[in-house]
């Protein structure tokens, strides 16, 4: 798939965050909510892993009770107590087709993996080059104990995330305040891209100790108060442009996000900072494998 932008060096390969995650969800709730499923075509036996056991089997008529997001996972509730828990990778992508009469003129592309066909007469097609995606069955009754789901920390678009409660966390800690932000633990779905977007909006340093938003009591300061409006902001802000586009990140719709078009750092080494009256450059490190993008002058 076309990206709109191209690779930083050093960078590892882009995972879609929550934002991309999410626009991905909304896509598909009107094909898949409240329907069941027809026929499953099963193009493979794994993607990252084996795909489950008779999974066709297992999936026709069953109705999808509803579909969620957490953090960078969307979670299919079905009829009958199991949940399909789906991850897209780096490459991975849902295409929706509306209702046809004529089935077989749904023509396969390369890397379609897994088609659903509902119902109504409508399909949902996974495409992934890569397969660094996956779908597991997972019962309801142990999801909230499930080892992919587990540790995750809260969703930052919900009531929970708080100065109070990013100070909580933040107390003592020697990392650096990037890395503790984009640690799932911490915050689930927040990623590399939006970290770095909250910290420049927030006016932080990538570089400076997390422990620094909290006092040694591990209450908040200015700085946690700034930065929890921040991260929700930008979140918001990238959903409603549809995500952020980098590579082979695509909508359920297969139109490409416009987020990275407002990007004020990140990918911008080099570059102005966008700030008003800063006249600062913005500069690139690696924190924890990743790139991180901020502007030394006014991230303090």
């Amino acid at each position: 798939m076309l990206a709109t932008t191209s690779p930083q060096r050093h960078e590892r390969p882009q995972m879609p965050e929550l934002p991309e995650v999410e626009i991905v969800r909304r896509g598909l709730e009107p094909a898949l909510k409240g329907k069941a499923f027809r026929r499953i075509e099963q193009h493979r036996p794994d993607l990252r892993f084996p795909l489950p056991k008779d999974f066709p089997v297992q999936l026709r008529g069953r109705r999808v009770e509803r579909l969620e997001r957490r953090g960078k996972y969307l979670l299919a509730h079905l009829s009958g107590g199991n949940v399909l828990l789906m991850h897209l990778g780096m490459t991975g992508c849902f295409t929706v087709h509306a209702p046809v009469n004529d089935e077989p003129s749904l023509k396969r592309a390369l890397h379609d993996h897994v088609v659903f066909h509902m119902q109504d007469g409508g399909s949902v097609t996974y495409n992934d080059p890569r397969r660094f995606g996956f779908m597991m069955l997972i019962a309801e009754k142990e999801l909230d104990e499930h080892p992919l789901l587990h540790h995750l920390g809260i969703e930052p678009l919900s009531a929970a995330l708080t100065p109070e409660h990013l100070a909580l966390r933040a107390r003592g800690k020697r990392m650096a305040l990037k890395p503790f932000l984009a640690d799932q633990r911490i915050i689930a779905g927040l990623g590399n891209i939006y970290a770095c977007e909250a910290l420049y909006r927030a006016r932080l340093s990538p570089k400076r100790g997390a422990a620094s938003i909290a006092s040694k009591a591990g209450q908040p300061n200015e700085r946690a108060r700034a930065l929890v409006p921040a991260i929700r902001a930008v979140l918001e802000d990238a959903i409603k442009a549809g995500g952020s586009s980098l590579r082979d990140y695509r909508q359920a719709n297969g139109e490409l996000g416009n987020f990275q078009h407002s990007f004020a750092v990140y990918g911008r080494e080099g570059k102005p900072c966008p700030r008003k009256g800063c006249g600062g450059t913005v500069r690139r490190c690696v924190q924890a494998g990743r790139s991180t993008f901020y502007c030394s002058r006014c991230q303090r």
